[in-house]
């Protein structure tokens, strides 16, 4: 089960651009290979750090995010056209099934795991849909991110998208965060 939600009232550090030592652009894209015509869910999406980078490369992206604020946070800034705000969690998101060709999670797995939420992510892909997450891992030495003991390392974020029917590709740790890439 996830643990707690990072605070909003601190949202503007979610903007710091050295984010990008643990996860860059190019990283995120090649874990699941956007394509122009793709309908994506940024899942924990706060105030749309990734989500800006993703939303070029598709036809629609939702920020799916628990906290308002951080929607409110992320429309001050500015919000590509092509981005619509989804105030819900991950066990329960207002989509159709197969409504979505992929889901995205950066930073925030490690809020929402659950067997529910994974569940949630079946139902809401499409056949074959793809899935990249990377967060911040339990082998790492806490040195940014949450505390060790609120994270999943890549082979137990694995074995929980396993057990959901996913077919994972790639699941690595690494210094402080693992990338995970799965197929439904």
């Amino acid at each position: 089960m996830g643990f707690h939600t990072f605070d909003a009232d601190k949202a503007e550090k979610l903007e710091d651009l050295s984010r990008y030592q643990y996860l860059s652009v190019d990283e995120l894209l090649a874990m699941f290979e956007p394509r122009l015509d793709d309908t994506v869910a940024d899942v924990g999406s706060g105030t749309g750090f990734y989500t800006d980078e993703v939303a070029p490369y598709v036809e629609k992206v939702y920020a799916v995010d628990v906290q308002p604020e951080m929607h409110e946070t992320y429309q001050q800034k500015g919000v590509q056209e092509n981005v619509e705000f989804v105030t819900a969690e991950a066990q329960d998101m207002p989509f159709d099934d197969d409504a979505l060709d992929a889901v995205v999670s950066t930073m925030t797995y490690h809020e929402f795991a659950s067997e529910e939420a994974t569940a949630e992510l079946a139902r809401v892909l499409d056949a074959g849909g793809r899935v990249a997450i990377a967060d911040w891992t339990a082998n790492g030495e806490g040195l940014s991110g949450p505390p060790l003991d609120e994270r999943f390392d890549a082979d137990t974020a694995a074995e929980h998208l396993e057990a959901g029917g996913f077919e994972v590709v790639t699941a690595k740790d690494r210094r402080e965060t693992f990338v995970l890439e799965a197929h439904r």
